[in-house]
């Protein structure tokens, strides 16, 4: 049996935490009768004694109970919102709408068809890919990501009717899949773990699409109101891998984890699919099984997503290096993340060098003041770090690579004011894209509402999917990824 020692782990589980409760985690070093709370016994004695560390964690878990509190009416009112945004294109723009309003004729948008968009579909309603980019081009991998990462936010029938209908490629796969239930009492004691104490959450979707010889699995990123995606997000657990080579043990954000379907605690290591209770579906476990079946002769994959989807990308890659997943690791193309966050620490980043060619296989897109690539903040607290070249583009989507993107920990008197201004700069920007690049850059009414909230939230327009994909289509070619393109025979 391992050591508990060298069992290092902080799990939080704010289904035990109870409001009137939670002030005392930030006035008492003792933590050892907090049952929302289980950690390895040194980080409890020394760590959790710091004022900080408790705030985080009493943020965390405070912002997962409200989020779960709320559940029921963020959804409802998620459904109210896109059901408006989806009135107008229903019924052939707003002049149509007020008309057919007048005469008492609406058409009414039907949830889960083929042309009901998200709220992310709505902020950038381009569907059909850009003709002048093909196979062969060194900025089509990105491109496809990118739109396929748009694309996993869309319900069923859009995806259907997107690939099959208007990509003309292969759906395998698309399928919503719960996080694993992260009760400490089933990682660390063995014991039976109580699904009222931690319910699953059904908040990760992948879809897997075939390109000729090319498959691409695309994470969806999280929905505005969904909040189990934002639990997810906030969740601050993490746990530490044993890769079993020369890094040893490598920390990782455990929300993401849990996500992907994989176990914590002392089974780390551990599938899911060893241990998951019959009928119920995991995203690592099926996505690489689909992966084990459809890789042959010379197909190949990439893996992508934006904001958590991006997360569980690299992850994915990351559990299948661990898991020694050797004739899947040899087919990978390329990781192509969009505004993702950091996931884990410096060692983990170690590890993924030496398992994957960075520079050639993961591509990791920052665009401007985007904030979420900059979360968590890269410092004592989390130990979380960024690895690889960052692609950053500026707000004039000038490329330059990067180690980190520029004020990685958002230091306010380095963020606001310049932030501001590019708010404004890409609001004004909207109105000239078509102008000088064609009707396909126009931005839709709900963008240009959402461009305004980026002034009084700096950082936060600037994660909106239309950034990245016009990235993607206006970066200039390099000619060492144009000559790295061609060597690998595509």
């Amino acid at each position: 049996m391992e050591d508990d020692d060298e069992d290092c782990y902080l799990e939080l589980n704010h289904t035990r935490a109870r409001f009137l409760g939670l002030p005392r985690l930030l006035f008492s070093e003792d933590v050892s009768e907090r049952k929302y709370i289980e950690c390895h016994k040194k980080y409890k004695e020394e760590e959790l004694r710091e004022f900080g560390y408790r705030w985080i964690i009493f943020i965390s878990i405070v912002g997962q109970k409200l989020l779960q509190l709320f559940k029921g009416m963020l959804a409802c009112l998620g459904k109210m919102f896109e059901y408006c945004l989806n009135l107008p294109s229903t019924n052939g723009g707003f002049l149509k709408l007020i008309t057919n309003a007048l005469k008492g004729n609406v058409a009414k948008p039907v949830i889960d068809s083929p042309t009901f968009a998200s709220a992310v579909g709505n902020l950038d309603p381009r569907v059909d890919l850009d003709s002048h980019l093909k196979r062969g081009d060194a900025r089509y991998n990105a491109y496809l990501s990118m739109m396929a990462a748009k694309l996993s936010y869309e319900n069923d029938s859009f995806v259907e009717t997107t690939i099959h209908d208007r990509w003309k490629m292969e759906l395998l796969l698309h399928w919503d899949y719960r996080s694993v239930g992260s009760d400490p009492t089933k990682f660390h004691n063995q014991e039976q773990a109580s699904t009222r104490d931690h319910p699953e959450q059904a908040s990760t979707r992948a879809i897997m699409f075939k390109d000729q010889d090319l498959i691409v699995v695309a994470f969806r990123g999280t929905r505005p109101f969904d909040a189990d995606a934002w639990c997810t997000d906030i969740d601050i657990s993490w746990y530490e891998l044993d890769t079993k080579e020369e890094e040893g043990r490598v920390r990782v954000h455990g929300g993401f984890m849990k996500a992907l379907g994989l176990q914590g605690g002392r089974k780390r290591n551990k599938e899911t699919d060893e241990v998951a209770e019959e009928g119920k579906r995991y995203a690592y476990c099926d996505i690489k099984e689909m992966l084990r079946i459809q890789l042959e002769g010379r197909t190949k994959f990439i893996v992508t997503g934006h904001s958590l989807g991006g997360a569980l990308a690299i992850l994915f890659v990351g559990a299948l290096c661990i898991h020694k997943e050797d004739a899947i690791l040899d087919k990978l193309e390329g990781v192509y993340t969009f505004g993702q966050p950091r996931v884990g620490d410096e060692k983990f980043g170690r590890y993924m060098k030496r398992k994957i060619r960075c520079e050639e296989q993961y591509y990791r897109y920052v665009y401007s003041s985007d904030i979420v690539p900059r979360l968590p903040c890269d410092g004592k607290i989390f130990g979380f770090k960024h690895f690889g070249t960052c692609h950053y583009f500026n707000c004039l989507y000038k490329e330059k690579l990067l180690e980190e993107e520029p004020n990685k920990n958002c230091s306010p008197w380095l963020w606001h004011i310049p932030n501001i201004l590019i708010a404004i700069w890409e609001l004004i920007r909207g109105f000239i894209m078509p102008c000088v690049h064609g009707p396909t850059y126009r931005e839709s009414w709900f963008l240009v509402l959402f461009r305004m909230l980026g002034i009084i939230f700096p950082g936060l327009s600037a994660h909106s999917p239309q950034d990245y994909v016009n990235l993607t289509r206006l970066a200039p070619k390099s000619p060492m990824k144009e000559a790295r393109f061609n060597q690998s025979g595509l």
